[in-house]
């Protein structure tokens, strides 16, 4: 294909951004990227029933923050506007299409009502819901009696007119060829009775109209893709490159819905991910690098992308792998960034009046999204109810009645110490546990124990106590002796 590579991501704004379909704005993204070519924003907005006012706002604030940016779409027309199917629709770009296959025998009017299409249910759907399966009717009438119905101002469709005989079929760069007798085909609408396209027939004309090179989707629209090769036959026109995307399902291989609480990108983000982890770990649903890594940046991403490694196999969201991720980016973040990030949860736990940006340096390399900030750093609040067989450690050789000794030992030494910074406590501690003769776990497990009241905690005894200050450790420590002499 020597054309320009132009793809498009076309949302219908209807809610949150699923992220199956951040995935195929993401692959198109990178399609076009990778090959130097357009990415193209357009909105299907035809299905008025479903439509949410202030989805189109999610899409573009989604897009923005995962830094798809678009080289087309309704704030930027290139000359193959509008970008919005409505706006499309009312310029009668759709029609004019659907009355040029009428002309040539190609589509039909239907003026079929409720009642009659009601009677031709037929259960053959895999679920054994009932679907309609058209019965050519309409296609019967002649060019008078169709003229006289539409001057009676009779409600019509106009359907697609597909033969009974033969196959079609139908080729995706990822499923391969798909070849399907026609009279398994349905003589699918083309324009509704309120006079919006259908969804396939819109993607079809506005694809060739905006000449779109290569078409993302997912592969729940594989099935109705022979009717887009029929319809492009009709037409006389090009076909594009079609890739269709695998399936994303949750950990239990049901398919990925909103009601298990991470199936949209905003989703996601309130419960604590950054845009760079999930954009990286989207990519790598159905999209298998050559060398097996597993962390890109999106220019990276755009370097390394080549559908052609893409599965037909289910992808299995994984919470565990794309947490693991998420604290990869925390890791390598810089800590302006994490803090300005951090802070809100920080702010949420501590009231005393800490140097919260200690706490978030000692946090930052621990956690895997944001919320774990809580439990890591709740005790820095108030020390919790703890067991004295926390003072036990076979390793450090320490339990509670030696603790004991050395916490009444030490307590007057750092009484004494005025600077409590992590540095200069560590090396007064350091010194006497070189003076008496003791390993230095000998001396940090029952201090860091006494002050925190906790066995795993984000920083060493010194560190937490730099950020208590020298009264806050003092009174945790004679806790710890009192809680160690009862």
């Amino acid at each position: 294909m020597d054309r320009k590579v132009r793809t498009r991501f076309a949302p219908s704004p209807t809610g949150r951004m699923h992220v199956g379909n951040l995935r195929t704005a993401l692959y198109a993204y990178l399609i076009a990227k990778h090959e130097g070519g357009d990415f193209i924003l357009r909105v299907e907005d035809t299905d008025q029933e479903r439509f949410v006012d202030e989805a189109l706002d999610i899409i573009y604030r989604t897009m923005e923050k995962t830094g798809l940016h678009h080289d087309e779409g309704p704030d930027k027309d290139a000359g193959y506007g509008p970008y919005v199917q409505s706006e499309r629709c009312a310029q009668g770009i759709y029609l004019k299409y659907a009355k040029q296959l009428v002309e040539q025998g190609d589509a039909y009017y239907c003026f079929c009502d409720k009642e009659r299409l009601e009677s031709l249910k037929t259960s053959v759907s895999e679920d054994g819901t009932d679907i309609v399966v058209y019965d050519k009717h309409c296609l019967g009438l002649s060019a008078e009696e169709v003229q006289a119905n539409l001057k009676a101002g009779k409600p019509w469709v106009i359907r697609l007119n597909v033969p009974n005989e033969g196959t079609t079929t139908f080729h995706d760069e990822i499923y391969g060829d798909i070849t399907v007798p026609n009279q398994e085909l349905d003589d699918m609408i083309l324009i509704k009775s309120d006079g919006f396209p259908t969804y396939n027939f819109a993607n079809v004309v506005d694809d060739h109209l905006m000449e779109i090179t290569h078409v993302v989707r997912g592969n729940e629209y594989l099935s109705s893709a022979p009717k887009y090769n029929r319809l492009y036959e009709a037409f006389g026109w090009e076909v594009p490159v079609y890739v269709h995307c695998p399936l994303i399902t949750d950990e239990n291989h049901k398919k990925l819905s909103k009601r298990c609480g991470h199936a949209s990108y905003e989703d996601l983000i309130e419960q604590g991910y950054v845009s760079e982890a999930v954009v990286n770990y989207v990519a790598l649903l159905g999209w298998c690098p050559t060398d097996n890594r597993e962390i890109f940046s999106l220019k990276e991403l755009v370097e390394a992308f080549d559908y052609r490694h893409m599965s037909k196999s289910p992808a299995v969201f994984d919470t565990v792998k794309l947490k693991w991720m998420n604290g990869e980016y925390l890791k390598a973040m810089s800590f302006e960034r994490f803090y300005e990030m951090a802070e809100p949860y920080i702010k949420e736990v501590i009231t005393a009046d800490y140097d919260l940006k200690k706490i978030a340096a000692l946090v930052k390399t621990r956690i895997e999204t944001f919320p774990d900030i809580k439990e890591q750093i709740d005790f820095f609040e108030s020390v919790p109810d703890y067991d004295v067989a926390l003072y036990t450690h076979k390793k450090m050789k320490t339990n509670p009645e030696n603790a004991l000794a050395f916490l009444q030992e030490i307590l007057p030494v750092l009484k004494e110490q005025e600077d409590y910074s992590n540095d200069a406590l560590f090396e007064v501690l350091k010194a006497y546990a070189t003076e008496h003769g003791y390993k230095i776990g000998y001396v940090m497990w029952p201090l860091r124990t006494a002050v925190s009241g906790r066995q795993n905690t984000p920083g060493g005894a010194t560190e937490i106590m730099e950020v208590l200050g020298k009264d806050e450790s003092l009174k945790r420590i004679r806790a710890g002796i009192e809680k160690l002499k009862a």
